[in-house]
């Protein structure tokens, strides 16, 4: 019995967290293993911090081969003809899906953290749920999300949906697989997600994209390698002088092979010039070809590629050499390297790293990646000639596109997508979610409580005997409502008396903080004796003071994603574009809330690939999508008040999303307000925020009496 270690991108991306954290990795060992040897699995793979489930033959038939395969592979990767929907089938998925639980449940605490992958898996969260309804459960779907129409052939699709709304966090490749996700969870189970978000049985949950990567810097080292020259060697003597296309896919009906294999047909048909002087280099890697349909897949294609030779060929050259086996990672590294030409056209595929592994290797930036835009990288390597695999005039013009691009292009596009790639990296994909999970349980693990009556009389202790005391107050929802509209929010008499009567204390520091423009918020409460911080922190000004901002930010990517914006402004009745210095805010909080699911979807889509590599991010909040620069956020421009001063009294208010990372920065004994009864970092909440300016009315009121009764006893004592 032998053991080999996975070179893929799940496996090297999860061990790099693994290795900073005490962890446990739960999974199917890859075959049926006999009773007589279950018990050597279990201690070998202890001492790799592995715990096995073990399947019978007869559960990898019918959950593997059968309803994973046969039904959700097709079926979630538009093949809905080829699915299959034995009811036998789902019922061993249930029962396997119950194994894995238990073994999770076997270890698991309620103060762990699940991580649960991929469609094989799919009822596991909310099993684990109802035995651990405290744990943070985190999903991750490796593969498409389909679309409505095709899911509801689904018959047991409720049942899937109600396993996968079991996590806290559930990930996907796209945003197209979010937004089919969140519309499937309206049409089915009759929930409706807010932006990216929904509350369900008093937790949040939440969908978000995580596109999958791969681990760039050893791809770039096996290119780069001096000790790979051999493989180099046989890559060099079998291209020639010619040009070298190349593709490489796991035999599947998914990846477009046979449209590949016609494309390529026609281009030699359309550009006989090309005759004799390109070889394509076709890597299959077999993959279930005694299943009926990967059977008749693969005796079409070896019918295609013999047509082609027959066809083309001479005494001396060859148009295709097919391949039908696994090549090992240095020759793969060769093949890449010196490929003139990728052709990565899956009809539909939930990432695809192939495309990734070909733009690392391509260490001389003179190669060309032909990408299908059914592919989830597609929406990363815009760089890429970009097609759709079904059109085949248009593929065969591509290819010739591909191998008569000018060389200064080549450098420029291979540049790019290489820049993005070393970004967001496997090791990226990992910590992103696990940093999202995280931020997901610290706000789940102290809930925070109503600010009642008790709790106000501690507060108020607090705040008589402190000497200095900063208030951090967030502007709309938390002192005023939210208007219809940006310019409804104007501050009434009663928060500019308020806001000026805690400032009329010599010991108090009143800081208002909002993501609105300075010139707004200047002109609105610039007047009074407090200081202010407009647009996330991009912009403060003290009391009397001016305007500054603490450093040098880019604006110049704002025209590109500005008229991006304008167009889905313009085409949804009731959205708001707002431009500030630093940002750009699109409102939809008059938008119908079907519409304004679809539109964020897509704007999120769209802006995806744009903001990699740029130092930028989406912030949803309070109806509004804001894309701003990623360092400025409220936390980051508390602290200049933090770092400025002693405080004995520090109390923190905000109503959204973008203030939890200002909660988070403050001291524990810091007095931390939620507006809203939502999961929140804060260690209060308030319904409303008339409550919270009853508090703040209460505290003024206080240290105003207070005063006065150090005055009369001066009075009296003199």
């Amino acid at each position: 019995m032998g053991y080999m270690h996975s070179d893929g991108g799940l496996a090297t991306g999860l061990n790099a967290l693994c290795q900073k954290e005490k962890s446990l990795w739960i999974g199917w060992p890859g075959a049926a293993v006999s009773e007589t040897e279950k018990q050597q699995v279990v201690s070998d793979l202890v001492a790799f911090g592995m715990k096995p489930v073990f399947l019978t033959e007869e559960e990898i038939t019918n959950y593997y081969e059968g309803f994973c395969n046969e039904t959700i592979w097709p079926l979630f990767h538009y093949f809905p003809t080829l699915s299959g929907y034995a009811p036998q089938h789902f019922e061993t998925y249930k029962a396997v899906n119950q194994k894995f639980a238990d073994a999770v449940l076997e270890v698991a605490g309620p103060e762990d953290t699940i991580w649960v992958h991929d469609y094989q898996l799919m009822l596991v969260p909310q099993l684990l749920r109802q035995a651990l309804p405290h744990a943070t459960i985190g999903f991750f779907l490796h593969i498409p999300f389909p679309a409505y129409p095709i899911y509801m052939a689904l018959p047991w699709r409720k049942e899937i949906l109600q396993g996968l709304m079991g996590a806290n966090l559930i990930g996907f490749q796209t945003y197209d697989d979010v937004h089919f996700f969140t519309d499937a969870v309206r049409q089915c189970l009759d929930l409706q997600f807010i932006g990216n978000e929904l509350e369900l049985n008093g937790r949040t949950v939440v969908a978000q994209a995580f596109p999958i990567s791969i681990d760039y810097g050893k791809f770039h080292q096996l290119a780069t390698n001096a000790d790979n020259e051999p493989n180099e060697h046989i890559i060099r003597n079998f291209k020639k002088d010619g040009k070298l296309v190349i593709s490489v896919d796991r035999l599947d009906y998914s990846k477009g092979i046979l449209h590949r294999l016609h494309a390529y047909q026609l281009f030699l048909q359309e550009h006989p010039e090309w005759i004799g002087k390109v070889t394509y280099l076709h890597l299959v890697v077999p993959s279930r070809d005694q299943v009926r349909n990967y059977k008749e897949l693969k005796q079409e294609m070896d019918r295609l590629v013999s047509d082609i030779n027959g066809r083309y060929a001479t005494l001396s050259w060859q148009p295709v050499h097919h391949f039908y086996q696994t090549a090992p990672p240095d020759m793969l590294a060769a093949i890449y390297k010196l490929a003139d030409v990728a052709l990565v056209t899956p009809l539909r595929d939930g990432m695809n790293l192939v495309c990734k592994e070909y733009v690392a290797c391509n260490v001389s930036q003179n190669g060309v990646l032909v990408l299908s835009e059914m592919a989830g990288a597609a929406r990363e390597l815009q760089d890429a000639l970009l097609l759709n695999p079904n059109d085949t005039t248009t593929f065969a013009a591509q290819i010739h596109h591909a191998l008569t691009m000018p060389e200064q292009e080549k450098k420029v596009r291979m540049s790019r997508m290489q820049h993005t790639l070393q970004r967001a990296d496997i090791f990226h994909w990992a910590s992103s979610f696990q940093q999202t999970i995280e931020k997901i349980r610290l706000q789940k693990e102290a809930p925070a409580s109503y600010l009642d009556t008790a709790i106000l009389d501690s507060i108020e202790l607090k705040y008589l005997y402190a000497g200095k005391r900063l208030f951090l107050l967030n502007y709309d929802g938390t002192l005023v409502p939210f208007g219809h509209k940006p310019q409804q929010a104007a501050p009434d008499k009663e928060v500019l008396q308020l806001l000026s009567g805690l400032a009329a204390d010599e010991n108090n520091k009143v800081v208002v903080l909002c993501g609105r423009d300075r010139k707004t918020l200047g002109a609105w409460l610039g007047h009074l004796p407090i200081d202010l911080i407009a647009e996330h922190g991009a912009w403060f000004k003290e009391s009397n003071g001016e305007w500054y901002s603490r450093m040098n930010m880019d604006s110049n990517w704002k025209p590109e994603i500005k008229q991006l914006l304008d167009t889905y402004t313009r085409a949804t009745p009731g959205a708001l574009l707002e431009e500030k210095s630093y940002s750009l805010a699109w409102h939809y909080r008059q938008v119908a809330p079907k519409l304004a699911a679809s539109r964020l979807a897509h704007i999120r889509q769209a802006l995806e690939q744009k903001l990699t590599g740029m130092g930028l991010e989406l912030e949803e909040d309070a109806m509004v999508l804001e894309v701003k620069p990623s360092h400025i956020t409220k936390a980051w421009a508390a602290e200049r008040w933090l770092k400025g001063d002693r405080y004995d009294f520090v109390l923190a208010a905000g109503d959204g999303k973008s203030d939890e990372p200002m909660f988070l920065a403050l001291p524990s004994s810091a007095v931390t307000i939620r507006i809203g009864r939502q999961p929140t970092s804060a260690s209060y909440y308030l319904n409303q925020s008339k409550e919270l300016r009853h508090l703040l009315l209460q505290l003024r009121t206080m240290s105003e009496s207070y005063k006065k009764q150090q005055v009369t006893l001066g009075k009296v004592g003199s």
